[in-house]
């Protein structure tokens, strides 16, 4: 056979279907020392080891073979596979809001390299109706790809373009917009996007999904036929986050964008607000909103668009000894703005302090949040806390640390004033600053105990 037919494929992997005469995208029988399967065969990453041959089971899911386990072998059918989702034309229902989505990438617009083995972002848009036609049932679609990157790749220039975008769409008349993003950083995005778009009549939700589209356990369907639906049919005009609720497909949460953010690393219920609850859930069926105060959707087309940042702010996550260098090198690389993440109610080390008292004086704005997550940065109770106020730190109340970070680079993207940036900063746009945290803003459960099994056998995930 051509090696054409063995993509990827080299050492005993390949030795072992040229013995058997499977070809890649061969549909076939393994026989194993750990028992049989059927399934596709894939073609292997280029950069992977020679011991494992790659299938696409019955179920969907992908599984790699030891090739020191596999007894033999058996070609059952041959068709290579397209994995590329062809682009539909999305048709136009009377009476059906109309919803704009605008993409960025991420893994909810993804697809499988086989030759690398990674999710690459290469979905366009219109591809995802192609991917989940329900979504026509729901709204009247419109696409625009304004990036094709990884959420790691967000920032500044990307928030900006993004908030112009949203105000040009809202001008237009759309009725709600959905912004696709990868997971990693979309809370910051979220919190980007509530500061520069204010007071907007439409929503506008950003969705993700964990897990890619060609995975049988993909969450991109069900998150984006949420997204649509909070954003033609929800009433809550407002910047939100869209992802599950349970992992199980239930529903989804809408999370207020500057209060919510990515717990888990793999879980589709990843996101959750920190030190509130969240705004609602969703489903295919509609919005219910589990917060009573928020900003209703209008039919007006007023929007106030602030598109700005300073990209010379940094966040400084605190441990134990802890150097001075650390904040001398930002200051003497031009850093006009530090938040501190403390330990405890907003602390710091006093070896640091020659060098904050060095960084006030070059006139870098500094704040401190805590990284607790939950809980307010109290810095009048202990010594250290009301030293570190002396020295030019201001508290930021129960502004989570990342949020507090997009924020003094919007605040300084317009003033470098430093009674104005004291001023913006501790104003509150949406609920980035609260009076105070509900009782059940904040619960964390530990298994192991009685009490809680009990309560987690009967409650989801």
């Amino acid at each position: 056979m051509s090696e054409d037919f063995f993509q990827g494929y080299k050492g005993e992997a390949l030795n072992l279907l040229k013995k058997y005469q499977v070809r890649v995208w061969g549909q076939a029988e393994v026989e194993t020392t750990r028992g049989n399967f059927q399934g596709t065969v894939l073609p292997r990453s280029e950069n992977d080891d020679q011991k494992h041959i790659v299938m696409k089971i019955v179920t969907g899911y992908n599984i790699g073979i030891d090739t020191d386990t596999i007894t033999g072998m058996k070609e059952t059918g041959y068709k290579k596979a397209n994995y590329k989702i062809p682009e539909k034309e999305f048709p136009t229902t009377k009476g059906l809001p109309s919803v704009k989505l605008l993409g960025t990438g991420g893994t909810i617009a993804s697809r499988l390299d086989y030759r690398t083995g990674a999710v690459i972002p290469a979905f366009t848009p219109g591809e995802l109706y192609g991917a989940v036609p329900e979504l026509a049932d729901i709204c009247n679609l419109t696409t625009d790809k304004l990036f094709a990157v990884f959420s790691e790749n967000m920032g500044p220039d990307q928030y900006k373009k993004l908030a112009i975008a949203i105000g040009q769409e809202i001008e237009k008349g759309v009725d709600g917009i959905v912004i696709g993003h990868g997971t990693d950083t979309l809370s910051h995005t979220a919190a980007a996007l509530t500061f520069m778009v204010q007071n907007s009549p439409v929503p506008i939700v950003l969705v993700g999904s964990q897990r890619s589209s060609d995975r049988p356990s993909s969450d991109a369907a069900l998150n984006l036929m949420h997204a649509m639906t909070a954003a033609g049919h929800g009433d809550i005009a407002e910047v939100m986050v869209c992802m599950f609720g349970p992992t199980s497909d239930e529903y989804g949460f809408l999370h207020r964008g500057t209060r919510v953010r990515k717990m888990h690393s793999s879980y589709r219920s990843t996101f959750r607000t920190l030190g509130d609850v969240p705004l609602a859930t969703v489903t295919r069926k509609g919005v219910a909103p589990i917060k009573k105060n928020y900003n209703p959707r209008r039919k007006d087309r007023n929007v106030t668009i602030l598109p700005y940042f300073e990209e010379k702010v940094a966040i400084v996550y605190y441990y134990p000894n802890m150097m001075p260098d650390i904040i001398d090198s930002l200051v003497d690389n031009g850093y006009r703005g530090i938040i501190i993440a403390g330990t405890g109610l907003g602390h710091i080390n006093k070896p640091l302090y020659p060098a904050i008292e060095r960084a006030h004086a070059k006139g870098v704005h500094m704040f401190m949040a805590v990284q607790t997550m939950w809980g307010y940065c109290h810095m009048f109770v202990y010594d250290t806390g009301r030293d570190l106020m002396a020295k030019g730190i201001i508290p930021a109340a129960n502004m989570l640390p990342e949020t507090a970070y997009i924020k003094l680079g919007w605040v300084l993207g317009q003033t470098n004033d430093p009674t104005e940036v004291k001023r913006l900063m501790l104003t509150p746009v949406n609920d980035e600053i609260t009076e105070r945290e509900p009782y059940n803003g904040y619960l964390i459960f530990q298994g192991g105990v009685k009490d809680v099994d009990e309560f987690v056998r009967k409650v989801h995930k």
